[in-house]
């Protein structure tokens, strides 16, 4: 892996004029799976907006930024679904955009995902260009636009704010601004359970870096640059203070909420798992998952909804495993697989996979470059028809039982 605090960035006008072609085409493909959610909503007697705005975790957050944390839904099962579960920066974010516009909560949630979205992707090109060159940061913005599930981009949800914060954390580290990245990391950590993702990459990458000095004390090469004149403080001691820095800042969105819902509770530091446990949700390795498959095959149609399952499962390890030998940095690779395990290993809501996924989009580097070597045509060729059939399926999707 390269050395990451000696990577140059672009200034923000440069990076900007460098990644508007990546946010054009993700716009496009945006604006084109919005429109088709519209003609199919209209044709079905429905409200595109209200899809969009007001199902499933959309609610959720709703009532969080309207009333506060302490609603819940008690089932006929005795299951107890509380708003607790849903971390609270988005709903702080709907609050803040009511206060200060006549839009209503839910618009504020649409508004925050669409700019978010737009953020995630500068992020994801800003990343991919880093690694990879431009053109593989365009297509790995486009692959990500065109994703089956691409419309929860669109939705009053987390994904595209959470995506937003790890692309940009994680560009952070890979360009050597620690504090930054570890600001980045609180905040994502505020914004689903999977910011814990975030928070791992960047201690890994950061003890990695510690490793990496302590390699060159040792070897009686220093790579650190030498103190400024007038500064007073070696410029090598800066950099590790920096670097603690964002390792302090980390964990503290994630750590700080659940520890606030343990308090609140009543029940402790583990209170959080409680809640989740409510919504029957919680890690048992896949096993659950496992068996949700296996189900399928008992009986035919559903037999090739259970082999579709396993090759999407074998598609996202493979996709992994291509990082790995490609040398994916290590930052990636480590955020990717802990989003991915999370999401596969999960115990309920199975239809939920593919969205939980949406923020693992290193996956998608290796397509990215593959694409970024074919002709153009070819790319586009293939993107512009992968970008009709996901927005085709995105409003079939949205309009049946949705994102859960």
């Amino acid at each position: 892996m390269t050395d990451l605090e000696t990577r140059a960035a672009p200034t923000r006008a440069g990076a900007l004029r460098r990644a508007a072609p990546a946010l054009a085409g993700y716009a496009a493909v945006r604006a084109l799976g919005l429109l088709a959610l519209f003609l199919w909503s209209a044709a079905r007697d429905k409200s595109a907006y209200t899809l969009l705005t007001a199902r499933w975790d959309a609610l959720w957050y709703v009532r969080v930024a309207e009333l506060g944390y302490g609603y819940e839904v008690r089932l006929a099962n005795g299951d107890v679904h509380s708003n607790l579960a849903f971390f609270p920066l988005l709903p702080w974010l709907e609050r803040l955009v009511a206060a200060v516009s006549p839009l209503s909560y839910a618009d504020g949630g649409f508004l925050v995902s669409l700019l978010s979205s737009l953020a995630a992707a500068w992020g994801i090109f800003a990343v991919a260009d880093h690694v990879y060159g431009r053109r593989a940061g365009v297509c790995a913005v486009l692959l990500w636009a065109v994703l089956p599930v691409g419309i929860v981009q669109s939705m009053a949800y987390s994904e595209s704010l959470f995506t937003a914060l790890a692309a940009w954390s994680l560009y952070a580290v890979l360009t050597g601004r620690w504090v930054t990245a570890g600001a980045l990391a609180l905040f994502a950590g505020l914004t689903r359970p999977v910011g814990l993702a975030v928070v791992v990459a960047v201690w890994v990458a950061a003890i990695a870096s510690f490793a990496r000095d302590a390699r060159a004390a040792r070897a009686d090469t220093p790579d650190a640059p030498e103190t400024p004149p007038g500064s007073g403080v070696p410029a090598g001691r800066r950099v590790v203070t920096r670097r603690v820095l964002g390792m302090v800042l980390a964990p503290l969105g994630a750590v700080g909420y659940v520890l606030w819902v343990g308090q609140h509770t009543g029940k402790g530091p583990l209170g959080y798992l409680d809640v989740q446990a409510g919504w029957r949700n919680g890690f048992d390795g896949g096993w659950a998952f496992a068996r949700f498959v296996a189900e399928k095959f008992t009986s035919f149609p559903a037999a090739l909804a259970g082999a579709g399952l396993i090759v999407g499962v074998a598609s996202v390890v493979w996709l992994y495993v291509t990082g790995v030998r490609q040398r994916q940095p290590l930052p990636l690779l480590v955020y990717t697989g802990v989003v991915t395990v999370l999401a596969l290993c999960a115990s309920s809501y199975f239809g939920s996979k593919p969205r939980l996924l949406l923020p693992a989009f290193p996956l998608l580097l290796p397509l990215a470059q593959a694409l970024a070597k074919a002709r153009m045509r070819r790319s586009a060729a293939v993107l512009g028809a992968v970008a009709v059939a996901s927005a085709v399926y995105g409003a079939f999707w949205l309009n049946g039982s949705g994102p859960p």
